[in-house]
């Protein structure tokens, strides 16, 4: 019997110690960040490396309204702002 998909979220909704698999990004509804456009934004996560299948961790979330956020992806640390962070949508504690 196959398990029910997880639900996908948006990796800047969660709080340190939320983990999961990237499903994709989403750029949609989200308004530009820091005036880069959608399109420089997608090319800026997929060479940091939020590609679908790579594990990713909050690990540690900045004082000041929580940003910006330290995420483990894959092997490597990163840090990004929230409103970036939103564009990512993550499985859930799921394995690639």
């Amino acid at each position: 019997m196959p398990l029910p998909d997880r639900p996908i979220v948006a990796l800047g909704e969660q709080r340190r110690g939320f983990g999961g698999v990237v499903a994709g990004l989403r750029f949609e509804s989200t308004p530009k960040a820091g005036g880069v456009s959608n399109a420089e934004l997608e090319r800026r996560l997929l060479e940091m490396g939020f590609v679908e299948g790579a594990r990713v961790e909050i690990l540690h979330e900045g004082l000041i309204g929580r940003d910006p956020i330290a995420v483990r992806l894959d092997d490597m640390r990163v840090a990004m702002r929230r409103r970036e962070a939103c564009c990512v949508l993550i499985r859930p504690g799921a394995r690639p």
